[in-house]
């Protein structure tokens, strides 16, 4: 009974939300398109030709947004799960934590990726500090995979979580990088802890 309570609660919000509604107008295939959106809005990230990773990109919406914007670029899009197709976007379906399937990213790329990009999260336990460390865990091994294949001036961003592990992820960003931010963007919703680590600039 709670379960099926908890999940209507979920459709519930759902309906309501406008950041739903509108994916469904825009033709994005999730409501976090526009946190990346008014990621790129206020740091100015994403120009065409750029050469993209996004991690952790299913459904796609991010690297939806991204093809938009860079048109004539390249994005390597990389998730457990299998994804519709993308156009001008490049699917490895593996897990990332593996060092083949890293390999494999680096063997695609033509050049320095511009933006390394993570959405990536552990399927959720229930247990909120369990769900933050495990998926600041993953936020961090991102980071040190975009160190080793970012441009100099490259941008790295990914989903983060206030919690145990929040400070020690832009501890580590500020040795690899020489700008750092975090940002809640409006779209992410008021009950969620999430925020965003913006990185600039390899040291």
């Amino acid at each position: 009974m709670k379960k099926n309570k908890i999940s209507k609660n979920w459709v519930n919000k759902q309906r309501r939300d406008t950041y739903v509604r509108q994916s469904k107008v825009d033709g994005y295939r999730a409501r976090s398109a526009y946190k990346l959106k008014e990621i790129d809005e206020k740091f100015k990230i994403f120009k065409g030709g750029m050469s993209v990773v996004d991690i952790g990109a299913a459904p796609g919406s991010w690297s939806q947004y991204v093809a938009k914007v860079v048109k004539s670029g390249k994005i390597i899009s990389i998730d457990l799960k299998e994804m519709e197709n993308i156009e001008n976007t490049l699917q490895i379906q593996g897990d990332f934590t593996l060092v083949d399937t890293q390999d494999q990213i680096k063997e695609y790329l033509k050049k320095k990726p511009d933006v390394v990009m993570s959405d990536m999260a552990v399927n959720t336990t229930g247990i909120k500090n369990i769900d933050s460390i495990q998926t600041g865990e993953l936020c961090k091994e991102a980071m040190v995979f975009s160190k080793d294949v970012i441009s100099e001036k490259g941008f790295f961003i990914s989903k983060i979580f206030m919690g145990s592990t929040f400070n020690e992820i832009v501890a580590l960003g500020k040795k690899i990088f020489k700008e750092v931010k975090v940002f809640k963007p409006k779209s992410s919703r008021k009950d969620s802890k999430e925020s965003f680590i913006i990185c600039k600039n390899l040291r």
